[in-house]
């Protein structure tokens, strides 16, 4: 007989995570652990789950992936038209989650969220693959549509419109979220996982443990 959801389980033991062997600074932590992620060859490393809230209070989560992280935050592209655009224009604050699970890993980032400037949305959109590009013209993210059809016949609209060398959608750009608190999790055996949360306080990190 197959198990029922509640008897589904795992015990956590690939790693440990204490204030002594973490960085002071949680950008280091998290590049050293995603350089980890990466080298061990998971699935979509950069995946990253984001969390926006409505004008009616209704939060909404969708996977985007990292593209950019540096001193100045964590940075993703999207249609600026899409939910998740229309919801940052109204609460320019969100969340953002790591889940790799090979390594039994979870990092929690929060902050306020701007846009990236014209020049940088300019330069990443001129490195995507062609046909990424005039994807980006092609879908009015997060609107019905009638089928796919509906794409299919917009592509091919925009690509023979744009030859060659899209320019990139006016409605298309990054976001770039600054980082005031970050949470890394690391399961451990019995449910007793390790938990460091970094906030900013007055300029400066301050790393705590948490209770799992």
């Amino acid at each position: 007989m197959s198990p029922t959801l509640s008897d589904l389980r795992k015990s956590y033991e690939h790693g440990e995570l204490d204030e002594q062997a973490s960085r002071s600074d949680p950008r280091e932590q998290f590049e050293a652990w995603l350089q980890e992620a990466i080298d061990v060859g998971l699935d979509e490393p950069t995946a990253m789950t984001l969390a926006t809230v409505g004008e009616d209070g209704r939060p909404s989560t969708r996977v985007v992936l990292l593209k950019g992280c540096d001193a100045r935050g964590l940075v993703w592209y999207t249609n600026y038209d899409s939910r998740k655009g229309r919801e940052l224009a109204h609460q320019p604050c969100a969340a953002l989650q790591f889940h790799w699970l090979a390594l039994e890993r979870v990092v929690r980032i929060e902050g306020r969220v701007e846009k990236t400037s014209a020049e940088e949305s300019d330069a990443y959109f001129r490195s995507r693959p062609f046909d990424s590009r005039i994807g980006a013209w092609a879908s009015p993210q997060s609107q019905v549509i009638g089928s796919r059809a509906v794409l299919v016949a917009q592509a091919a609209k925009f690509a023979a419109l744009h030859l060659g060398d899209p320019p990139r959608p006016p409605h298309w750009g990054g976001y770039r979220l600054v980082p005031d608190r970050w949470e890394f999790w690391q399961g451990r055996r019995s449910r007793l996982h390790d938990r460091l949360r970094y906030r900013l306080q007055d300029g400066a990190w301050l790393r705590e443990r948490l209770a799992p």
